[in-house]
């Protein structure tokens, strides 16, 4: 499975990268949405973790992007803040499949990026 991270943390994007290796994906972690949008110019993408607390609206802009670039790759969001803690995300992003919080242990993270990834890889 092929996973893209979105984070402008560097600390906790490695930490994700790390957990989501040590599982057998494949993880390229990004800081920038552009950086996001020439990785999905470049290659396969099955999963990608978007970080929605990025600068303007770069976490749905990269979720866009990717629904077009790669109709079947699912998108989990990610936050620190309660913004879309009403759910609205799913409404404004078809390909988005989880929201958690950004403190979510990385494990839980990897659970839930391998449980939709498993069905993306499927199709």
């Amino acid at each position: 499975m092929d996973v893209l991270i979105v984070e402008t943390d560097a600390d906790l994007g490695r930490l994700w990268q790390r957990h989501l290796e040590r599982q057998g994906a494949r993880a390229t972690l990004v800081r920038t949405t552009e950086t996001a949008f020439d990785r999905l110019r470049d290659g396969h993408v099955d999963m990608i973790v978007a970080d929605l607390d990025l600068p303007g609206s770069g976490a749905m802009a990269v979720a866009d992007y990717a629904a077009y670039r790669h109709p079947a790759a699912k998108v989990v969001f990610v936050t620190a803040s309660s913004f879309f803690s009403d759910g609205s995300v799913f409404s404004m992003s078809p390909n988005a499949c989880a929201f958690l919080p950004s403190r979510t242990p990385p494990e839980d993270l990897v659970a839930v990026v391998t449980h939709h990834g498993d069905r993306v890889a499927k199709h």
